[in-house]
């Protein structure tokens, strides 16, 4: 693969299914205006994030959508030759998922339900059990859902599973225990910004980290969208508002670069480490 533009988007999502359609059109337009070939929207662009994360009302969730809900299948068509990741509540049966679905025109390339919930999803949600990268147009790719990149091993899994692009969906608020006048001195506005760069340097990959803008319920949106380059360096970004982090980069070329002395995903030592305990 060549040299390739990713777009990443900070942008407010709710419960109108119909105005959230509508606006993952402008931002599949817009990317595709700028010549991008990966578009990452945010966690929860279908239906909205949670109102509250201390204690989620079940009569106001996100609407869940079947894994071929008519609206998937919609977003699918609107990328056309593009590669889009999208977030949404997924209607498991009797379960429901925080997931995320990576479509083209050609359909259906990829799918992953959040692993790790914070603690007021899991009143909401059923934690999904794997990452897995999958094959695109654009490269391999593997999503992670917000709180997912808190944890080395999620982004380190994809990695190993040959990912050379890190999607990261985020529907990521300001502190909610501590908050800070300002957002750009939010705790959890330098760790969105820590995560992202760490992920995307200690496996030498690409990572495009997308978020939602704005409030629901008594929560504020961190926005921050961003592309990261496999040495931890931001590409390009949109700080808190909402807009397109864009950068084009030759996925294959800066990867080889960033490996051609250190190349951490070859030098570990499994036997050295601590296996997990259950």
């Amino acid at each position: 693969m060549s040299t390739i533009r990713i777009a990443a988007a900070a942008a407010h999502f709710g419960r109108d299914l119909e105005f959230d359609l509508a606006r993952v059109a402008k931002l599949i337009d817009d990317a595709r205006g700028n010549g991008a070939g990966l578009l990452v929207l945010p966690d929860a662009t279908l239906g909205g994030y949670l109102a509250d994360l201390r204690h989620p009302d079940p009569q106001t969730l996100p609407p869940a959508l079947k894994p071929d809900d008519p609206l998937i299948l919609q977003v699918a068509r609107l990328a056309a030759e593009m590669v889009v990741c999208v977030g949404y509540c997924e209607d498991g049966g009797t379960e429901r998922y925080n997931a995320a679905v990576c479509v083209s025109g050609d359909g259906i390339l990829g799918r992953h339900r959040k692993v790790h919930l914070p603690a007021g999803e899991v009143a909401a949600y059923t934690a999904g059990d794997r990452f897995d990268a999958f094959d695109t147009p654009v490269g391999r790719l593997g999503m992670l859902i917000d709180y997912d990149k808190t944890f080395p091993e999620s982004a380190r899994s994809l990695a190993l599973d040959g990912a050379e692009i890190l999607a990261c969906l985020s529907a990521w608020p300001t502190s909610i225990t501590n908050r800070a006048p300002r957002m750009a001195q939010d705790r959890q506005a330098r760790l969105f910004d820590l995560y992202d760069q760490s992920r995307a340097a200690e496996n030498q990959v690409v990572l495009a980290s997308s978020n939602q803008t704005g409030a629901m319920g008594g929560m504020r949106f961190l926005g921050q969208a961003k592309v990261v380059g496999p040495g931890g360096d931001i590409l390009a970004r949109t700080w808190s508002k909402a807009g397109l982090a864009v950068a084009e980069i030759d996925v294959a070329a800066e990867t080889d670069r960033a490996r051609r002395v250190l190349r951490h995903l070859d030098e570990r030592r499994p036997d050295a480490y601590r296996e997990s305990r259950t």
